[in-house]
Order: structure tokens, then C-alpha cells, then sequence
């Protein structure tokens, strides 16, 4: 799509907590954007339902985008979920039926506005994404077209809960800050008096999600509840879907691709879990000029730019480069397929035993990694922050089995899913396995394409629990996150197979090894034509959005973060310490100070699958003259061969005096993990 924008600009109005009744009785606050014309007309409106606090905590975002879509001739409509912000009631967990319900009634309401022209899209980044992919499903009759953002699925696939496979150290770690999140009070000056009230109705009437979710280790109906995968065919409206390959959900858009029947285009780029246009890398090609097209087409009926002649999937491939965990900007190009599934694109096999290397003659390999293996990987869920992307896996790659092509004469270029087909075995009637797709220079530094992993109760699907018998071989297949990657001439490809990768899977309850059959094992790799793209692939997409209109603010503490490894020479315990500050911002107009920090802490000893360990905390601070507001949370997640144990507390504070504490020290069954 082109990014020239020649449309006229409007000025702005802003009104502050618009409430919205829901069919219970619930209020919603909402905050909304609208264009001021000169011969004002019922206009097209943008939605984005989220739960993350529209009078400060996501305030600065959400200038940026809505103010956006207003001076282009959009209502943009931003309400805070139940639960959240200045909205009454409680949030019970994540997409739950009463979330999607509200949706939709949101919808409803603006369908019936005196300045709605009827046609309502909607958009959002993760939440946000998922809330317009659960609402497309449900059909209002209003809702014409959405733009999903690095949006999930499956919530038990990769929703933050059993990420592809494993339970995540870090998939904790979000139910922990998302019961923060909830228990964070009102605006004093937008509810008045009764803001004590409601503070004290979410401390005491908000679940623990972090204990409901380990509660539930197999895909039951807490997990299909909310996942889009299973109503694909429900959704009948025009999806524009966009993901990063360093997101945490990168598998998205090919998923959408591949299963809606409505008209679906899809772009997938080199940020992380960002919306585009404020990721570090400054080739996201104007997101916002994109979206705008899309609503242009859709909701205006301008049809000067024809969006269903644009390419199925245009994706960015980046090059064979040094692995830096603070990467900014990534050697590449865009690519498009006009269709997916391409016939440009094969799957390419790799016999574990002839094509690839292993030092060894033997038909057998023997696999038992180190607990620690996988602190080189990255974040399970980077925000374009500190340190958050992978590393070298060199060192990780030195404890695994690996399996390397000879140096490449010729470039290879990878776009899709890549699979690993393994027969193997385990000692225990446990296990799990572990794949890294790497990129290997002459030097050795490797550089991480992709990963997979699999508990091997899960081989014969997420939903049933299929037992592992001891020193019996079974066929399993891990499916790789997607990507678009070209790796050069003089590299090398390595499939690297460990037992472990910590914190992104938790530990299994027992040492074991795994000793897989070469003979009857693969790797296959989604390899391009890229012939045809050579013209494509010289032009320049790299273009710098330019400065959007920003909230009135003033930073009065600059944000900063930390991260570092240690260990403890009489314990053994390694020790992965990370922690953002995100500042205090005074929001000039409300005259209100905002400041939230958080930890987290991830322990494990080498040889010792039981010691592993984390502890999260987080807090918040909200001030506005003599109006002072704290919240402190800390969670304690231990483990022994049956049991989780979960220990932690919130204390609210009101001024310098406790408002309110909240206690938690449960156990959960190690069922599956």
C-alpha cells in the first residue's frame, strides 16, 4: 500500500469519560477524539477496547494513534474494560464471555450516536487485537473491518499461557502484573467520593489469574473460551493483520491467512511486541498511513487506493547478521506473496542423519541440557525495551546436540513455518524437547532464526494428556515460530536440540535424557524463490514515520532498566535479575504524576530440576495534589516433584497509610508440566 496521505487534516476535540451503560448496568468509561468540521456530518468511528487505563498508564499511546484517525476524519473510541481505569465492575479473567459481551454493546452504542455514520473498525495491539478478532466473530451488525496488531489465536497455544509447547517462567510472570494491573484504583476527580469504594471492590473481588490459568495445564474450555481458532469461519468481515517476528505471537498472520474465507491481507515485520510505528527499527512503513487506507476503503467507501489488489502477505526477510540484544535496526527487505499459500515457497527436508552434521557416526544422540540453558534466548514477550532480544546462542548452542549444514555456496531464503520431525525416546516417563533454528558465521557467533519446543504429553495434541513410557521410541513434530529470514552465503544453517530452555519453559519434575534416532528424523525449512523479487527486494521501504501529535506531558524521572546474570559460587544457584522503571510523567492537563516499576527475579541450580524459582514484583504510583495512591504486588512461584506453589500479597496504600492487603499461598498439581 502506498503511504502517501493527501487527505485534509482536521483539528481535534477531545471528551474525557463519556460513560457507556452496559445491558447489566455496568458504566464504561470511555475517552473519545472527534474531528471538528466545518459542516459536521455523521462520520465513521474507530474502536480500541482495552483494559490498560486511558487516563494515564496507556494515555500517551493512545494520543498518538486516536488523535491520528480524528484529524483524518475518524470518532476514535477509546473505552477502558470493566474493571480498569474509571470503569465500573469487576474484570473476572482475560476475554472472558462478559468482556466480549461489552464489546459488542460498545459497538451497538456507537452505531446509535447522532455523529456515527453506522460503519464502526476496530484495532488494537495484543488485547486490543484479540478483543477485534473475538468481536468480528460475534457480528455486530456495525462492525465492517478490523486491524489485529500482534494478536493471538489460541490462548493456550501462545496466549501467555502454555507458549508453543512449555509452561513459561516469564507466562507467570504476566498473571501476576495483570492482577496488578486490576487492582489499581479510579480517578478520584473523575468518580468522585465513591472512588474508595470500587478500589476496595477490585482488591478483594479480583482472582489471582496466575493461579486459574497453572490450574488448567491441558486446552480445556478455559482456554478454547476466547480462542479465535476455533470460529475462523464466523469471522466474515475484511482483516488487515500485522505481527512482528520478534513479537510473541508472530504465528498469527499466517494462521489467519491460511484460515479465514473473509478478505485478509497481512504484514509481518522485524519489530517485537509493539504496534509498528513506535518499535525501534525504522522500516515499519508508516503503520498508521496503512491503517488509514484500510479504514479509507472500508468505512469512507474511497476506493482510490484498491486494498484487494494488494499482495496476501508482505513480509519483511531479514538478512544473516551479528546476534545484539538491544538490535535497533535489521539488514533487510520486503517481500510479497500475492497469495498464501505461495507457490513460491517449499518445504525443504533435512535428513538429521545425511544432510546435516553431528560429529558423530553413531545413528543415535543422546540429549540432557543444563537447567540453565536458554538465557541467550530473549524475552518471551519483547517491548522494544532493554536488552530484550536474543543473544548469542554460541554458549547454549555448546550444551545442546547440534545438527549443522555445510557452508552455504548460495543464499538462503526463509519465509513460513519450519518443522522438526524427530523419533526419539525418553528415560523417564517425562520430557521435553527444545529446537533453535540458527544462523552460524564463519567466527562461530550464532545468531537465533526461530525455536520450538514440545512436552511430550502433549505429542498427540494440547488438549489430552497422551503418558510417556519409558525407553519407547514415538514420532513427535515441533512446529517452529514463523519467519522471514535470508541466510547468507559462508553461513551456516544449526538445528541446536536441547531439554531445557529456561525461563521460557519450566522445568519437567525429573532429570531425564532424550535419545533421538537420526534415521528417522528432519528438519524442514520453508525456503523462497525469491527470483521473481529481485526488482521488490532492491526498493527502499525504509521509511521514518515522522513526529505525531503527543499528549501534554512532562517527564519528570527518565525511564531506565536493568538486567544482568550472577551466580553464587557456594550454591550453584544462577540468578537472571530483570527490572524496568518506567519513569514519572506528569500529565499536564489532569495535573496528575504517574509511576509503575517492576522486577523479575529467575533462580535455578544445574542439576537440580526442582529448584527453580522466580519472584515478580510490581508497583504503581499515582499523585495529584494531596491525592496520593500506592499499590504494591510481590508473587512467589517455587515448585517440588507434585506441586506449584504460588505465595503472594498486595498492599494498597492511601497516602502513606495502608488502605488495603490482599494474601495468597496456594499449591496447584503438576499435572502436565
Amino acid at each position: 500500500m502506498s503511504i502517501q496521505n493527501k487527505m485534509e487534516k482536521y483539528s481535534v476535540k477531545i471528551k474525557e469519560d463519556i460513560w457507556i451503560e452496559m445491558s447489566d448496568g455496568v458504566k464504561i468509561s470511555t475517552k473519545i477524539w472527534f474531528p471538528i468540521l466545518r459542516n459536521p456530518q455523521p462520520l465513521p468511528a474507530i474502536l480500541e477496547f482495552i483494559p490498560y487505563r486511558k487516563g494515564d498508564a496507556s494515555s500517551m499511546r493512545d494520543f498518538v494513534i486516536h488523535h491520528f484517525f480524528a484529524e483524518n476524519g475518524y470518532v476514535s473510541i477509546r473505552p477502558d474494560m470493566r474493571g480498569h481505569g474509571d470503569s465500573e465492575g469487576i474484570m473476572e479473567d482475560e476475554y472472558s464471555l462478559r468482556e466480549r459481551k461489552d464489546a459488542v454493546e460498545i459497538i451497538n452504542w456507537i452505531e446509535k450516536q447522532e455523529w456515527s455514520n453506522g460503519k464502526v473498525g476496530m484495532t488494537g495491539i495484543s488485547w486490543g487485537g484479540i478483543a477485534s478478532l473475538q468481536a468480528a466473530i460475534n457480528r455486530p451488525k456495525a462492525l465492517k473491518a478490523i486491524i489485529p496488531v500482534g494478536a493471538s489465536v489460541d490462548r493456550y497455544y501462545d496466549d501467555g499461557a502454555y507458549l508453543v509447547g512449555g509452561y513459561p517462567g516469564q507466562g507467570l510472570g504476566w498473571g501476576a502484573v495483570m492482577f496488578h494491573y486490576c487492582a489499581r484504583p479510579p480517578d478520584v476527580d473523575i468518580v468522585g467520593d465513591r472512588w474508595k469504594d470500587m478500589w476496595r471492590d477490585r482488591i478483594e473481588k479480583t482472582p489471582l489469574y496466575a493461579e486459574k490459568w497453572l490450574s488448567h495445564q491441558l486446552r480445556d474450555e478455559t482456554w478454547i473460551n476466547g480462542s479465535i481458532c476455533e470460529d475462523y469461519d464466523k469471522i466474515n468481515i475484511p482483516v488487515l493483520a500485522i505481527s512482528g517476528w520478534y513479537d510473541c505471537w508472530p504465528n498469527t498472520v499466517i494462521r489467519l491467512l491460511e484460515n479465514l474465507s473473509s478478505p485478509v491481507k497481512a504484514i509481518s515485520g522485524s519489530w517485537a511486541h509493539v504496534y509498528p510505528h513506535l518499535n525501534d527499527v525504522d522500516h515499519s512503513d508508516s503503520f498508521l498511513n496503512q491503517a488509514l487506507i484500510w479504514w479509507n476503503y472500508w468505512l469512507k467507501d474511497n476506493k482510490s487506493i484498491n486494498v484487494l489488489k494488494e499482495p496476501a502477505f508482505k513480509a519483511y526477510i531479514q538478512e544473516s547478521h551479528l546476534p545484539n540484544p538491544n538490535e535497533t535496526i535489521k539488514n533487510g527487505y520486503w517481500v510479497e506473496e500475492e497469495t498464501w499459500p505461495s507457490e513460491n515457497i517449499s518445504l525443504q527436508q533435512f535428513d538429521l542423519l545425511f544432510d546435516l552434521d553431528n560429529n558423530t557416526d553413531n545413528n543415535y544422540a543422546v540429549i540432557n541440557s543444563p537447567l540453565s540453558l536458554g538465557l541467550n534466548s530473549g524475552e518471551y514477550m519483547p517491548i522494544s525495551g532493554f536488552a530484550e532480544y536474543p543473544q548469542n546462542q554460541k554458549e547454549d548452542d555448546a550444551k545442546s546436540v547440534c545438527f549443522e549444514s555445510k557452508v552455504l555456496e548460495n543464499d538462503i531464503e526463509i519465509l513460513g513455518t519450519s518443522y522438526v520431525n524427530l523419533r526419539l525416546k525418553s528415560n523417564k516417563d517425562l520430557g521435553l524437547i527444545v529446537a533453535r533454528f540458527c544462523d552460524v558465521a564463519p567466527d562461530g557467533t550464532s545468531c537465533l532464526i526461530s525455536y520450538g519446543l514440545l512436552n511430550l504429553k502433549l505429542r498427540h495434541g494440547k488438549d489430552k494428556c497422551a503418558p510417556v513410557q519409558p525407553e519407547d521410541f514415538m514420532d513427535i513434530t515441533i512446529r517452529m515460530n514463523d519467519t522471514g529470514w535470508r541466510v547468507k552465503k559462508g553461513q551456516k544453517l544449526r538445528l541446536a536440540l536441547s531439554t531445557n530452555m529456561w525461563p521460557m519453559a519450566w522445568p519437567m519434575a525429573k532429570d531425564f535424557l532424550i535419545t533421538i534416532d537420526k534415521t528417522a528424523s528432519n528438519f524442514q525449512i520453508p525456503i523462497r524463490n525469491s527470483k521473481n523479487t529481485e526488482s521488490f527486494k532492491n526498493s527502499s521501504l525504509k521509511i521514518k514515520n515522522k513526529i505525531l501529535t503527543q499528549i501534554n506531558h512532562q517527564v519528570k524521572k527518565e525511564p531506565s532498566a536493568n538486567r544482568y546474570i550472577s551466580k553464587d559460587p557456594g550454591s550453584n544457584e544462577i540468578h537472571y535479575h530483570v527490572s524496568h522503571d518506567g519513569g514519572k510523567v506528569n500529565f499536564l492537563d489532569k495535573k496528575l504524576d504517574f509511576q509503575a516499576k517492576n522486577s523479575q527475579d529467575y533462580y535455578i541450580k544445574d542439576g537440580n530440576s526442582l529448584s527453580a524459582k522466580i519472584k515478580y514484583k510490581a508497583e504503581f504510583f499515582l499523585q495529584r495534589n494531596d491525592w496520593l495512591v500506592q499499590s504494591k504486588s510481590f508473587l512467589t512461584v517455587k515448585c517440588d516433584e507434585k506441586y506449584f506453589y504460588l505465595k503472594g500479597n498486595i498492599k494498597t496504600y492511601e497516602g502513606k497509610h495502608l488502605f488495603m492487603e490482599k494474601k495468597w499461598n496456594t499449591r496447584i498439581k503438576r499435572d502436565i508440566y
